[in-house]
């Protein structure tokens, strides 16, 4: 297997010497250690210091067994007099506690060492596992290898993968096969997104047959379930509406060399928690704010309004327990598409939803959205 390895200009690489130990901003050191030689012990050493971290004293048993792990059968005493012999060359320290610990001195430099502990491999193959969507081609470039590391580092460890067995990310919805998305496209925009560059696009709206031609500032992505949306706004539009454009529904993206604009005052936090990626509904068009920060008010059966006692819909609900033994609930949120189908979801465990025009939208027959 290929073992992935990044230098720069101020980090010489070490291949070829078989026992030594390089930093960012030295020469690569000799490391004395009478109990190995060569290529494996350099291997071991590196293990001992990737076991290392900044504010947090790591105890020279953790690291031993850390080792172990990993497939070196060494002693306790060598991993100690590794940690004294690479302290006077490291910027390394220990305290005086019983039992020992030690740790990256506040003033060491950031270091890139060619192997992680058990727990960083685990942080990396989850974010291989659920984020890699999300990443720009630019960033994932320079991570694989470090995706690569964490997988072999996780193959020979019993322990670890225990853990990922035990683990996993469940959808709160009905689970949904990713619609397909043309992989030039996904680069391109994400390139152009990283880059503030415009893009210029052809573009399927989902009520449409044909492609439309557009030039977009790209804003911002956003994965909402399997679906990938990116905000941006159209070179055509003089008010610069911010639109959702979904992935899989780009043909084809060129990137210009124009740089992309984004409206003044534009903070995703905030776009997002006015509930803009909620969709809108027909139906609440005519409401102040296309009914933006509405008091609703939901009557349940008990079995059906349960959860929300115990997960909120906002931070000023309220639940009323009925002498007819159902649950009414107050609360003010977003009236959108998404609450309307979330709220179908209870079926006839919802008895009765206010303003009169939530209800409507929940007992009527879905309505398509871009």
């Amino acid at each position: 297997m290929t073992t992935h390895r990044k230098t720069t200009d101020d980090q010489p690489d070490t291949d070829g010497q078989a026992s030594t130990l390089s930093t960012p901003d030295a020469k690569p050191v000799e490391i004395n250690n009478p109990n190995g030689h060569g290529a494996a012990t350099t291997a071991r050493q590196w293990q001992v210091l990737s076991q290392l971290q900044r504010n947090r004293w790591v105890g020279t048993t953790h690291i031993y067994d850390q080792l172990k792990l990993a497939g070196f059968k060494i002693s306790l005493r060598t991993v100690q007099r590794d940690l004294n012999a690479l302290s006077k060359r490291f910027p390394i320290e220990k305290n005086n506690a019983n039992p020992q610990g030690w740790r990256w001195r506040d003033d060491a430099p950031l270091q890139s060492l060619p192997h992680m502990n058990l727990s960083q491999a685990v942080a990396f193959n989850m974010v291989e596992a659920n984020l890699t969507q999300l990443l720009p081609p630019a960033i994932l470039n320079e991570i694989f290898p470090w995706f690569d590391l964490a997988r072999r580092q996780l193959k020979n460890s019993k322990v670890t993968h225990s853990w990922i067995d035990r683990v996993r990310i469940e959808p709160a919805t009905q689970p949904l096969i990713a619609p397909h998305i043309d992989l030039d496209s996904k680069d391109n925009i994400y390139h152009a997104l990283f880059y503030q560059l415009q893009i210029n696009a052809c573009y399927t709206r989902s009520n449409k047959s044909q492609a439309s031609e557009y030039t977009l500032n790209p804003i911002a992505i956003i994965q909402r379930g399997v679906i990938i949306y990116l905000l941006a706004t159209r070179t055509d539009d003089p008010e610069a509406i911010i639109r959702t454009f979904a992935l899989h529904r780009f043909d084809s993206v060129d990137i210009l060399e124009t740089a992309a604009q984004t409206p003044d005052g534009f903070h995703l936090d905030t776009y997002l928690d006015a509930g803009s990626m909620g969709f809108s509904h027909p139906l609440f068009g005519e409401l102040p704010s296309r009914g933006k920060n509405t008091a609703i008010e939901l009557q349940f059966t008990k079995q059906a309004g349960k959860s929300l006692t115990e997960s909120k819909l906002s931070d000023d609900q309220t639940v009323t327990l009925n002498d007819d033994d159902t649950l009414t609930v107050q609360a003010t949120v977003n009236l959108t598409s998404q609450l309307v189908w979330w709220l179908r979801g209870f079926g006839s465990g919802l008895l009765n939803a206010e303003p009169a025009l939530l209800y409507q939208a929940v007992l009527d027959k879905p309505t398509d959205v871009e």
